[in-house]
C-alpha cells in the first residue's frame, strides 16, 4: 500500500486494535491467476499472530488458497474532503483507514476447531445483545465450511486523517464534516492529527 509518512501507522498495537474494531475484511487471493475477494468478518488470535475467518465450502476461492500469501483489507472510516472547507489552497481528496494484513493461509475442517471458531465469532457479535444467540445448530452444517487460518507475515497501516494540512485547515474540516453527519471520520482527525 502507497503510504506517504506522515499518514503512516507503525504502532502494531494500534494495528491490532483496529482490525478488532474493524473486523469485518475482504479476503484477497489469487485464483485461475486473477484476484478473487470474498468479504467476511475475522477473528484476530490472543496473540496477535494469527486471524481466523471461514469460507463456504463452495467458494472457488479455496481451490487455491492453501499456502497461499494472501492479503486481507480492513477499511475504517472514509469521506470526501472538499477543497472548499480549506483556509489555504487545496484540492479534492478523500480521507480514511485502511490497515493491510499479509499472511500465508491454511485451510482446516476439523468439525471441532470449527465449531469452537464459530462460536467465538458468534459469542463476539452477540455480546451486546439483550438476548444472546446460544450455538444451537447440528453439527452438519460445519460441513458447509472451511476454515482459513492466516499466519501474520507483515501489517500495513494508513490514517489519511489531513495531516498534511494546517491546523486551521484540519479544524474545519473536522467541522464541516461533524455538519455533515461524518462523525467516525471527524473524530478520526481530531485523534490522529498532529500540529
Amino acid at each position: 500500500m502507497y503510504t506517504p509518512k506522515h499518514f503512516a501507522i507503525s504502532d502494531r498495537q494500534e494495528l491490532l486494535r483496529f482490525m478488532k474494531r474493524n473486523a469485518f475484511g475482504q479476503l484477497i487471493s489469487s485464483h485461475n491467476d486473477r484476484p478473487e475477494a470474498t468479504h467476511l468478518p475475522f477473528l484476530l488470535s490472543q496473540d496477535g499472530e494469527r486471524l481466523l475467518c471461514h469460507l463456504a465450502r463452495q467458494n472457488p476461492q479455496l481451490d487455491s488458497i492453501d499456502e497461499q500469501q494472501v492479503l486481507i483489507v480492513f477499511n475504517g472510516p472514509h469521506a470526501y474532503i472538499s477543497p472548499r472547507w480549506y483556509h489555504s489552497p487545496g484540492v479534492p481528496t478523500w480521507n480514511y483507514q485502511s490497515v493491510h494484513v499479509y499472511g500465508t493461509a491454511r485451510t482446516f475442517s476439523d468439525e471441532d476447531r470449527l465449531m469452537s471458531f464459530v462460536n467465538q465469532l458468534s459469542e463476539k457479535y452477540e455480546a451486546g445483545a439483550e438476548n444472546p444467540w446460544q450455538p444451537e445448530y447440528a453439527p452438519k452444517m460445519l460441513r458447509a465450511i472451511v476454515g482459513v487460518e492466516i499466519e501474520i507475515t507483515e501489517i500495513q497501516g494508513k490514517y489519511k486523517l489531513s495531516q498534511n494540512r494546517p491546523t486551521e485547515d484540519r479544524q474545519r474540516v473536522v467541522e464541516a464534516l461533524q455538519a455533515e453527519g461524518e462523525t467516525a471520520m471527524a473524530e478520526a482527525i481530531e485523534q490522529w492529527s498532529t500540529p
